[in-house]
């Protein structure tokens, strides 16, 4: 492939992320102020290899950067992990004219790219989408700001009804594996205990932290939970905790609240510098790269960096919300 870019496509791919849509904003019309033709795919990969392309121009995405969600949509494609399926698709893009694509989404998404690029020499750039903040080489993915204040302002309101009627609640946050929604949560909510997606908890423990606040005057307490394997954990708590401890609470699962809404500043911001930088990258002859956060900076490195789920992003945080709940 020559290393002459003019046309581009961009997808986006697994669960949507506020943020996408301004990613997709600047790359389109940092794309048309370099004299670049752009692609939209619709449904992520299960689109590309529907041959679903659409043409994008700078009123395509007029009015959208305030908008969450994708205006691209998005899915999951299991049939692009066989390489059949992206060799398919790798003819589709060459069929269609396009020189490289631009991948907003998580590390099932990039890796998929990266498979593309290493297989076909076609150029790609990722951009990290996902609200659980968890992609390797990254310390912060579009979403992620504002699934967290979504869930900070339900827990604020939470909170109110659990001081009224002096219960304990146990908030449960998104993040299978993923411990940022919860750690960053728990603190700006002052939460009493964080329960993480892959550690075993000690009712023991949690109980006798409930009972300590009461000791000193608290009448409520919140508990953050993140998800885990599957949804719904918090109502096992909730009933070990009163069987042994005699201890009433409530639970409350946010579920997919915390994916949609309005793009916080930060995800607005973020998606507009990553988006601007991707196309960047293609035009200074980066072809297999992510746009990515490290301390405070936007800088392209090495999409092979990004393919693994990580949680240290947030990780140095640990113990700071039990610290400052005694």
């Amino acid at each position: 492939m020559s290393n002459k870019i003019k046309t581009i496509a961009v997808l986006t791919s697994g669960g949507d992320a506020p943020g996408m849509n301004p990613a997709i904003r600047s790359i389109v019309r940092t794309a048309i102020g370099n004299n670049l033709k752009v692609y939209g795919i619709k449904r992520g990969y299960a689109g590309l290899l529907n041959n679903d392309l659409v043409d994008l121009n700078a009123s395509s995405v007029g009015d959208i950067i305030q908008k969450g969600g994708t205006i691209l949509n998005s899915s999951r494609c299991p049939e692009f992990k066989e390489k059949a399926s992206r060799e398919l698709a790798y003819q589709i893009l060459t069929d269609r004219g396009v020189d490289a694509l631009i991948v907003i989404g998580g590390d099932g998404s990039f890796k998929g790219a990266h498979s593309l690029a290493s297989e076909f020499n076609f150029p790609v750039i990722g951009i990290p989408g996902t609200i659980d903040n968890d992609i390797s080489g990254c310390d912060y993915t579009l979403g992620f700001d504002t699934a967290v204040q979504t869930a900070v302002e339900a827990i604020d309101k939470i909170r109110d009804t659990a001081e009224s009627n002096e219960r304990t609640f146990f908030i449960e946050v998104m993040g299978a594996n993923a411990p940022s929604i919860a750690l960053k949560v728990g603190i700006c909510t002052g939460a009493e205990n964080i329960i993480m997606g892959h550690e075993q908890t000690d009712i023991d423990k949690l109980a006798s932290d409930i009972k300590r606040g009461i000791r000193r005057g608290k009448n409520s307490s919140i508990i953050v939970v993140a998800e885990g394997k599957a949804p719904g954990r918090s109502y096992d708590y909730a009933k070990e905790l009163e069987l042994k401890h005699k201890i009433n609470s409530r639970v409350c699962v946010l579920g997919h609240i915390q994916r949609g809404g309005s793009p916080s500043g930060n995800d607005r911001f973020y998606g507009s510098v990553m988006g601007q930088k991707a196309v960047k990258a293609l035009l200074d002859g980066q072809f297999c790269h992510a746009i990515v956060c490290q301390k405070s900076e936007v800088i392209a490195i090495d999409l092979d960096k990004c393919l693994t789920k990580s949680d240290d992003a947030m990780k140095s945080y640990i113990g700071i919300a039990e610290n400052l709940s005694i």
